[in-house]
């Protein structure tokens, strides 16, 4: 049926895939402000509350007057006091493209992502890219313009944070999830930040099927152009890796060389993921952990990290103390998903992949 094997195993995989996505970014979404929260910044937060090393979600500020201003969301985010998942855009997108392939099916048009969005999406819940398109769409203008016109952020994440769907829709199928991928981004980016949305939504079909996530890393690298930064960067990432270059050591060499991109820029935020991804070594929780304390777009980053890391382990080898506080249920800005089961949302992600398999 599916290169995973029996439709059960896909459903474990997949719904991996979502409560992934989802615990890593509650975990990185207290300290997303990357100008703010540097990693240096991050473990000295971590220190002061004795939780390091990090194996839960983020601990409550130790005390009101330490200078560490978590964002006004931290409330609902941090241990013993998560109940169900705060809404944040990286999982917005993510519903929405299911909603997308639902409403549209594979064979959907860019300008059909567009009008979705239109439909479904909020205005004040975009931001960067996504809102600078929205504002374009608005105006009437088409693809490729919508991307390029009055856009400053072409380059940035916002792309590849919505290209999980088209990876667990396609398990094992990297090169045709890049194709779908790259069918959605290029409304709102270009360059660099198209390719992230294309190497993302690869890494997490090959994740379905790879021995180790460094073989998901390689296979993920051969839909984007050899000589673009991205891939480059990765490269760089990789090579540091095999050298046994400490974590930090290859995120502090990794910030010299993408300095002055800005921290929620594709090419520092793929540095800071392949190596959460690599030095995690497969292992949930480490991946994820790691990969928020690396600093610059925290959620975004930890949320990918998630997604990638809950597709290779499966939805039964998560640890409790990530899945349990999300008690099934997202919030999402999205019409006509708030409140929905997270294991809703992987069953219908089941559905698309099955049928089109």
């Amino acid at each position: 049926m599916t290169p995973v094997g029996t439709e059960q195993a896909l459903t474990d995989r997949v719904l991996g895939g979502w409560l992934g996505r989802i615990a890593g970014n509650m975990l990185g979404k207290p300290v997303e402000q990357g100008d703010l929260w540097t990693r240096d910044r991050i473990d000295r937060y971590l220190r002061r509350a004795a939780a390091l090393p990090l194996t839960d979600y983020l601990p409550e500020p130790p005390g009101e007057d330490d200078g560490f201003e978590l964002r006004p969301e931290w409330q609902r985010c941090v241990r013993g006091r998560i109940h169900g998942s705060c809404r944040d855009d990286d999982v917005d997108y993510s519903v929405l493209g299911l909603g997308l392939l639902e409403t549209h099916g594979f064979g959907f048009s860019t300008e059909q992502v567009g009008e979705l969005w239109l439909l479904r999406l909020p205005y004040l819940q975009t931001y960067t890219a996504e809102r600078a398109v929205y504002r374009n769409l608005a105006n009437g203008l088409k693809p490729p313009l919508t991307a390029t016109y009055d856009n400053p952020y072409q380059e940035w994440i916002g792309a590849l944070i919505r290209a999980d769907i088209h990876g667990w829709t396609n398990p094992g199928a990297p090169r045709r999830a890049a194709q779908l991928a790259r069918r959605d981004a290029v409304l709102s980016h270009t360059g660099n930040g198209v390719y992230g949305a294309m190497w993302a939504a690869a890494l997490i079909s090959a994740a379905f099927t790879a021995p180790t996530v460094r073989h998901a890393l390689d296979t993920a690298l051969t839909v984007i152009p050899p000589g673009c930064r991205l891939a480059r960067t990765v490269r760089r990432v990789l090579t540091l890796h095999e050298t046994r270059m400490t974590w930090e050591d290859t995120l502090t060499t990794l910030s010299e060389e993408t300095a002055g991109l800005g921290w929620i820029h594709t090419i520092p935020n793929a540095a800071v993921l392949t190596a959460g991804l690599l030095y995690g070594d497969g292992d949930f929780t480490r991946t994820i952990t790691l990969t928020v304390r690396g600093g610059l777009d925290t959620d975004s980053n930890g949320a990918t990290a998630g997604s990638v890391a809950g597709v290779l382990n499966g939805a039964a080898a998560i640890p409790g103390q990530w899945k349990d506080p999300l008690e099934d249920t997202v919030r999402s800005a999205v019409y006509g998903f708030d409140g929905v089961r997270i294991s809703e949302l992987a069953e219908r992600t089941v559905q698309l992949a099955v049928a089109d398999g």
